[in-house]
């Protein structure tokens, strides 16, 4: 089985790295794979983000399935340094998953209908 990466907008891109910082001033995420994962299967994920350029790829490959069977929204952000400035970490993570939205709850559900209709 193979996963659809859908073309984001870099409007669409900069909301997440927004919801990533707020969530987790004011709510909860989950940051690395192993956590994501674990976040995904315990049904605690809101929203779980992706970085593009991990190598090798095959270290994500398994998140958007289980997303889907889940029904938890997610999204492909370009850099996975970037997504670790937006967690508020010195190093690169490649992927988090938002568990808490805090007062991130408008921006990740906006967030979540768009990926919604992207996937359709």
């Amino acid at each position: 089985m193979t996963f659809v990466k859908f073309k984001v907008s870099k409007d669409l891109v900069e909301k997440v790295y927004e919801a990533v910082t707020v969530a987790k001033s004011s709510g909860k995420i989950k940051k690395g794979v192993n956590e994501t994962t674990k976040a995904i299967d315990r049904g605690i994920a809101k929203l779980v983000v992706m970085a593009e350029d991990v190598t090798p790829p095959e270290i994500l490959m398994h998140l958007p399935v289980l997303c889907d069977e889940k029904k938890v929204p997610y999204v492909f952000v370009p850099s996975k340094v970037e997504l670790g400035k937006a967690c508020g970490i010195d190093v690169p993570t490649s992927s988090i998953a938002i568990a808490q939205e805090g007062d991130a709850k408008k921006l990740v559900n906006e967030i979540a209908e768009k990926v919604k209709s992207l996937m359709k």
